[in-house]
Formats: structure tokens, sequence, C-alpha cells
């Protein structure tokens, strides 16, 4: 059985669709990614730096970008529905996935995703905060030293790792005083997501997604919310959750934790045996393989790893073994 993840902020690096854009089709697809981003994602893509990608208005479209781009060339064609079997996302990752399903067309996806990254970033500027990520040690003490803190679990990602989020001052006292066996280490991020600081930016999404166009998921998609699928027998859907529900739950995303151990923890009840990371991959599949030990697991990074994703999908996709 074959689940496609979506990495989350952070992932970006410098230059990072320079080598995808040498392939043919994946100019003028990322141009739509662009114009309905309103934004300059090609430029963004290869030669922007750093600093200039870390920015949240920036960073978030840009990964979704990347991560659709790369399965449309995985894909060359075929449909997701045709090979997929279950699909997540982590943090902003999850609109990515949303258009895996089916959720949202591609281009939608990336216009959907630019409006959440704006209004992250203001929330972010109007008051400090930030992200750490809390490595170890035992995971109910962590959690208790967290509330303790005065912080929020922004993040709970399984394999031995928690991120801290809140007031600077805070995280500072909390990395002095860490709970046994953990390393505290700060996160380059703009604030603290997945927290109250973004209360602000929740309703205004929210305003945004309410109407957004999407259609019901065509495949099994987990939440971030509890890792569960959206499951409806709703008349005329197709049994994979109805379209409003998963825009309700991306607008309360901005605020709520991002459990990501649940996510992994469905997988595995699922059975899935092969995990195709999209790009810009490699942290979710460095967290699979110490939280789902023995599943096959592919990071996309670059144009490289394309025969080994589809080598991947042939071997675990039981959808398209039922086609065959």
């Amino acid at each position: 059985m074959l689940a496609v993840v979506c990495p989350g902020q952070g992932s970006q690096n410098p230059g990072m669709l320079s080598p995808w854009l040498e392939l043919p089709g994946t100019v003028d697809l990322l141009d739509s990614f662009s114009a309905a981003a309103g934004t300059d994602l090609a430029l963004h893509g290869t030669t922007s730096d750093a600093d200039t990608i870390r920015d949240t208005a920036v960073a978030q479209p840009l990964i979704v970008s990347s991560s659709l781009l790369a399965l449309r060339v995985i894909l060359d064609g075929r449909a997701a529905t045709d090979v997929v079997d279950v699909t997540a996302g982590h943090s902003v990752g999850e609109l990515s996935a949303a258009a895996v399903a089916g959720a949202l067309d591609d281009a939608g996806a990336v216009g959907l995703v630019s409006h959440r990254a704006r209004a992250m970033a203001e929330a972010a500027a109007a008051a400090p905060s930030g992200m750490s990520a809390v490595v170890g040690g035992d995971p109910d003490e962590v959690m208790a030293a967290i509330e303790a803190a005065g912080l929020f679990p922004a993040n709970v990602n399984g394999g031995g790792q928690i991120v801290a989020a809140g007031d600077p001052e805070r995280l500072t006292a909390f990395a002095a005083d860490a709970p046994a066996r953990t390393r505290v280490i700060p996160l380059q991020v703009a604030g603290a997501f997945h927290t109250p600081f973004m209360d602000s930016a929740r309703s205004a999404f929210a305003q945004v997604a309410e109407g957004w166009l999407a259609t019901d998921p065509r495949l099994p998609l987990l939440s971030n919310a509890d890792g569960a699928t959206y499951d409806s027998l709703a008349p005329g859907s197709h049994g994979h959750g109805t379209a409003a529900d998963v825009l309700t739950r991306l607008a309360a995303q901005v605020t709520a934790p991002v459990r990501w151990d649940l996510c992994q923890a469905t997988l595995a009840e699922r059975g899935v045996t092969g995990i195709l990371e999209l790009a810009p991959g490699g942290v979710l599949t460095g967290l699979a393989k110490r939280a789902l030990k023995g599943v096959e697991s592919v990071a996309v990074k670059s144009p490289d790893d394309i025969e080994a994703a589809r080598d991947l999908v042939a071997r675990h996709s039981t959808v398209a073994e039922a086609a065959a």
C-alpha cells in the first residue's frame, strides 16, 4: 500500500526548482502556479537566497508548488487516484495533500496557500514568537514541561520529536531548563505557527477558504488534527469526505497542533508498505524511519529521484495493482 506524503515549512532550500525546470512541461506548469500565487515562484525556486525563501509568504507557496510539480512529473500523466492509496501532508503540506486527493486542483492549492501564507506572515509580524524542536526524552514529560513553561505543543511529530512554540523569552527559559534527556533546537521560523498566536491568521484565512473552489476528495486524505480520514457516506460523495469539511479543517489547522504522530499511526494501521515523500523531501521520511520501521520510503529531492519514486509506486500501489 502506497502513501504519498507532502512536506511542510522549513523543507525549502535555495535553487531547489532549478533542475526540475529543465524537464519538459515544467516551466509552463510553474508559470500557472506563479499566476495563482501572485508571485514569481520560478525566481524564488531558482535564484532567491535562503533568507528570501524563509519568508512565510514565499516559503509556503514555493513548497506546495514544488511538491505538486514533482508529483505530476512522477505520475507522467496518470491520475493520482490510479496510483495513490492514501495521502497526508505536514502543516502547509496538507494543502499539497488535498490536491493529491483531488479536493483542490493544483493551481487552486497554490492560490489558496498563498492566502494562508500572507495571513500567517502578518500574524507573526504582529507579536514576537518562535518555535523550538524538542528531541528525545519521555513524550509525556516533554508535553507536561511545555505546558508548565507556558508554551504550546505546535507539532507532535512522533519519532521522539515535539515542537514547542510561543513567547521567545519563555522558549529561552525552557531551553535553559530542558526536560531530561532532551535537546532543544531553536527553529528558523517567523512565528509560533499552530498556536493561538496565529488566531488572526486563522480568522482571515477561514474567510477565504470558506468560499474557495473545492471538490470532495477522491482518495483517503488524513487530517493533521487527529490523523483520521475524512470518511463520508453523504449522497454523491466518493466516500472520502466532503470539500466543505476539508476546507474547514485546513482553516482550523492554522492554530491547531499538527499531530503527525497520529497521521503516522494511521498509516501503520492501514498497512502502508511504501511512503513517497514529494519534493522538497527528506524530513518526513526521516520521521518515518524512526516511527514506521520496515516501511520502505523514497524522499524526492531532485529529478535524480524520479526513477526510484516510480519504482516505489509500481511495487507498493495497491490501487494500480487492482486496476492492472
